[in-house]
This record gives C-alpha cells, structure tokens and sequence, in this order.
C-alpha cells in the first residue's frame, strides 16, 4: 500500500517591504530573504509582494505599494490571509502611532493578519502583544528623528 504523505496547506501570504535610501541595512532584499526564512519556518506560501521604494515611513502620501495593499485587503480583492513584515518600523514610522494601529486594525477587520517577523513577540491580538506593539510603534517614529 503507498501511503502519501500528507502535509497541511500552506497559509497564502502577502509580503510589505519598505525602505528609506538612507536605510541600506533595511534594503528590500534583505527584507525579503528574513520574510521568506519567517514564512518557510511557519507554514506561508508568499504569493504577493507589495513594496515601496526609497519612501519614508512617516507618512501613508507616496507609498503606493501599501495603499495598494491596504485598498486589496478592504475591497476584498486579495488572495491571501496574512501580511509578513519585517518589523514594526517598516510598516511605518507615523508620528501619530494610531494611524499605524489603525491600518492594522483594518487588515485584522478583514480576517487578514498581519505579522511582524523579526519582533520579538507574537502580533496575535492577545494583551501581551498589544501593549509590546504599543511601545514599539512610538519607538519606531523616534528613530527616524
């Protein structure tokens, strides 16, 4: 009798990268190899790449790739379940850290998650992880000062 090997389905996945020129350490590439070591250790199959280049994370204006990502997800044109982002401050360096809050909010109003993969703690909607995002947000828009 041969048995297959059964494995569960991969999640669907979209990556968000982000850099500023001044930030080489943060280049999209590297970005995109930490995401896809994240996502190859978690069970994410990463089928769309949002990105915005040389763009400032202090502001949503010029950064097509995530109002384009932000648009797929409301509208409900997207294809995946999960956003992968290399860390808070990629996703942005607001100086009003509820409009960082408030873009995620809208993922996870979707039922697409979005999470952090080099953070030290789990985006997963529990206190714990709330109150760390919550302190890195703010962290993340003093840097770029």
């Amino acid at each position: 009798m041969n048995l297959e090997l059964q494995t569960a389905p991969r999640i669907r996945a979209a990556q968000y990268i982000r850099m500023s020129t001044e930030h080489q350490r943060y280049s999209l590439g590297n970005q995109a190899m930490a995401i896809a070591e994240y996502a190859g250790r978690r069970g994410y199959t990463i089928v769309q790449t949002y990105q915005d280049s040389g763009k400032s994370g202090l502001s949503i204006r010029g950064r097509d790739g995530l109002k384009q990502l932000l648009a797929d997800v409301v509208t409900g044109q997207k294809t995946f379940s999960a956003i992968l982002v290399l860390d808070v401050s990629r996703w942005g360096r607001f100086p009003d850290t509820d409009q960082s809050a408030h873009y995620e909010f809208l993922c996870r109003d979707a039922g697409v998650a979005v999470e952090y993969c080099a953070e030290q703690f789990e985006n997963d909607g529990s206190m714990v992880s709330a109150i760390l995002n919550n302190m890195k947000r703010p962290r993340a828009f003093c840097k770029s000062l």
